[in-house]
């Protein structure tokens, strides 16, 4: 039953209050479009009046690392398109700073929605924050609704014949391709103008200092932000997506779509970008069919983080947990900031660090040297991916690091070690992307670039780049390292864990 807005304490009951019709709130969070958005179109389509609102949780912000940070940026510009977008249609954004779970069961007191609408987060720190905001609610007759948006099939959606949710990538894609409509990728539509109501007050979006933060290099790397980044960087990529396949692999070229970062902030909707590769894939792209098995891992992995909640801070498969890893803060360090003598891991390294941007062949590349060459927990490696990529999500990158660290569901089993040598000849063979990132070795020839600890003094001197010097010594030596990693993970075995 829709809650009625009673008058205010005070107002004068002399002549009958005119009716105002229900309304609705919006809460917007990692869904930052005014299109085929699901909550917004459920909450059109039943309430007369839908304000839409924003907060700036206090309880994530306040936990990141630095107050210059590229996310945060990101987030505020797309909000700003977003408000102007929604103001042309006659809305506008609410944004509010505080910690949300305080901050929507208040501003629902004060709007007096009868329903606050919100898409769905698969993060448990998320799960527990929507369970206390929705009680909140509760209390005051407010309902909360929540709906899928950020994936196409979620928790229980795709199961196997024997009604059980996979642990195994392949199959789950096969049945996620078999249980696959058009009613799936149909988008939501978000076309009555009219109910949406303005903010009550007039306010600009907050300055990143009114926030608390500083500005980054996010405009110098020239990273679109808003829907209409998201559009640009979209067109671009379905002019070339046909050889994905071909050229995905290669940090030197231009391969991959670059639109992690959008589909983390929800910029563009995961049906638009699924349903174009789709309809390319039955067409008989070959590239499109790979690049939409991507997708299909993401919505794989937020699987895995909804059904097992345990993946933050513990192995997928406990057995693992039972691995010893080395305390070397010296070679984390040196990890981090791209100094480990190896040039390809280094080289994606300082990417990392310069862009928040790390090629997807990179990331697998760069954490398999951590676990398995240097030694290092799996759980370190994935907290500094969280502080430094742009499109940080969690179950994508928990189930990237398991899967490399081979704790996680499908992953890559302990005893198939990443050479970061062999890795670097096949994929930057020039060595193009190396010297991109690492100027240190601009002059050293490509024979020479994946290995230049192998340098003659003569050589080193023509380059003029001296090992351990100008650039570093390899901190371990990977056929050495790849020993100890199978002793390492000997224990697992033991157990019958493989």
């Amino acid at each position: 039953m829709r809650k009625q807005i009673r008058p205010h304490a005070g107002a004068s009951t002399e002549h009958p209050m005119k009716f105002t019709p229900p309304a609705a709130l919006v809460w917007f969070r990692r869904d930052l479009r005014d299109f085929d958005h699901t909550a917004l179109s459920h909450a059109l389509a039943e309430f007369e009046r839908v304000y839409c609102a924003f907060v700036f949780d206090t309880e994530i912000l306040d936990a990141l690392a630095s107050r210059t940070d590229r996310r945060v940026e990101f987030i505020r510009d797309s909000l700003v398109e977003l408000d102007e977008q929604l103001g042309k249609k006659g809305g506008g954004l609410i944004v509010r700073q505080g910690a949300a779970r305080d901050v929507i069961p208040r501003l629902a007191h004060e709007l007096g929605v009868a329903a606050v609408f919100c898409n769905r987060d698969y993060e448990p720190q998320a799960v527990a924050r929507d369970a206390t905001v929705g009680k909140a609610l509760e209390s005051q007759g407010v309902a909360l609704r929540t709906f899928k948006d950020q994936v196409i099939f979620e928790r229980r959606e795709v199961l196997s014949g024997a009604g059980k949710p996979f642990s195994v990538y392949t199959p789950y894609r096969n049945a996620w391709m078999r249980q696959l409509t058009p009613r799936d990728l149909a988008p939501h539509p978000c076309d009555a103008h009219p109910r949406l109501a303005p903010p009550p007050e007039s306010a600009a979006i907050p300055t990143l200092a009114q926030i608390g933060f500083e500005p980054t290099n996010l405009h110098a790397l020239k990273l679109p932000c808003g829907m209409t980044g998201a559009r640009s960087l979209f067109a671009d990529f379905l002019a070339r997506i046909d050889a994905y396949h071909e050229r995905r692999d290669y940090p030197a070229i231009k391969g991959p779509s670059y639109l992690s970062t959008h589909l983390r902030f929800g910029t563009i909707s995961i049906r638009e970008l699924a349903r174009e590769a789709h309809v390319r894939m039955l067409h008989g792209s070959k590239g499109a069919e790979i690049w939409l098995n991507e997708l299909v891992w993401r919505d794989f992995y937020h699987m895995i983080l909804a059904l097992n909640p345990h993946v933050v801070g513990a192995s997928f498969r406990p057995e693992y947990d039972a691995v010893q890893f080395d305390q070397r803060p010296d070679w984390y360090a040196a990890w981090c900031e791209g100094r480990t003598g190896y040039p390809l891991v280094d080289a994606a390294m300082r990417q990392l660090d310069a862009t928040g941007y790390m090629h997807n062949r990179l990331r697998m590349v760069a954490a398999s040297f951590l676990v398995k060459d240097l030694g290092i927990d799996w759980r370190q490696g994935e907290a500094w991916f969280a502080r430094q990529l742009n499109d940080f999500d969690l179950a994508s990158n928990n189930g990237g690091w398991q899967w490399a660290a081979s704790t996680g569901c499908d992953a890559q089993p302990y005893f198939r070690i990443f050479n970061p040598v062999t890795q670097s000849e096949r994929f930057d063979a020039t060595g193009a992307f190396i010297r991109r990132y690492v100027p240190e070795l601009v002059h050293v020839p490509d024979k020479r670039i994946h290995a230049p600890w192998l340098m003659s003094e003569a050589e080193q001197q023509v380059a003029g780049c001296r090992i351990g010097t100008d650039y570093p010594a390899p901190l371990v030596e990977h056929a050495v390292a790849r020993a100890r990693t199978l002793v390492r993970y000997k224990v697992v075995k033991a157990a019958g864990g493989e």
